[in-house]
């Protein structure tokens, strides 16, 4: 990897969302808003207290897996990422320039949603505000991480989106948001003990309820980087030229 090449990929892609403020907008503000209706729709500090937690994970995964897909598959379908691999750039440069594009994103999403559920929302956090930060921003990298992945298999948008059923929708309904995990049968029971969401959850949950960092919140913690930088290591590995 070049760091120089790296940055300048993330130059460029911060420089078209400055020019897209839509996007921008969405990235954003959506997670904070979600938050916000939540709390309102249940009109019950105790329950938006046990929900948030969670939630602060999730909605950001989502969200960034949805962009992220969509801007990579634009990218490839209009030959972009073709021209830049004619350049000397390496393609752990491309996706890592990405993910610290969206990582810096992220970073001001997760602050602004967490900083209005603690602050505003009457979220009750017995635990560390700096880890329950870094918990969730590693859940929004890994989102944009399987976004990039799942680019390299989609031809239009609309198939992007399509791969949210596969890749997203399961991992958010056997995380534990619903259902505690351990009531689930031992089928549900492995497919959540394999898809990093629910260790992220687990963690949020894990920090919200407790003021103490233990073994199992560093293992999540561990679970969910291992799992994103997987998933860019496997983006890589699909970006080759289609052209001679």
């Amino acid at each position: 990897m070049n760091p120089a090449l790296t940055l300048a990929t993330t130059r460029r892609i911060l420089t078209q969302l400055r020019h897209d403020p839509r996007t921008v907008v969405m990235l954003v503000g959506v997670p904070t808003l979600l938050m916000v209706l939540l709390r309102y729709v249940f009109d019950s500090a105790r329950v938006f207290s046990h929900l948030a937690p969670a939630l602060l994970g999730v909605f950001p995964f989502l969200i960034m897996f949805l962009i992220a897909s969509i801007t990579t598959l634009r990218e490839r379908t209009t030959a972009t990422l073709e021209r830049l691999m004619t350049l000397p750039i390496g393609r752990l440069d491309l996706l890592f320039g990405y993910a610290l594009a969206f990582g810096a994103i992220a970073v001001v999403q997760v602050s602004l949603a967490a900083a209005v559920s603690l602050w505003w929302l009457g979220l009750d956090l017995a635990g560390s505000v700096g880890l329950l930060l870094l918990i969730a921003l590693l859940d929004a990298l890994l989102g944009m991480a399987l976004g990039l992945f799942v680019s390299a298999f989609a031809r239009t948008e609309f198939q992007a989106v399509q791969f949210m059923p596969v890749f997203v929708l399961p991992q958010i309904l056997l995380c534990g948001l619903f259902v505690p995990r351990e009531q689930m049968g031992w089928l549900l029971r492995w497919l959540s003990d394999v898809m990093p969401l629910s260790y992220a959850v687990e963690a949020l949950n894990r920090v919200t309820a407790s003021a103490g960092v233990d073994a199992v919140v560093l293992r999540n913690l561990v679970v969910v980087a291992c799992c994103a930088l997987l998933a860019l290591v496997l983006g890589a590995a699909t970006l080759r030229r289609r052209t001679p």
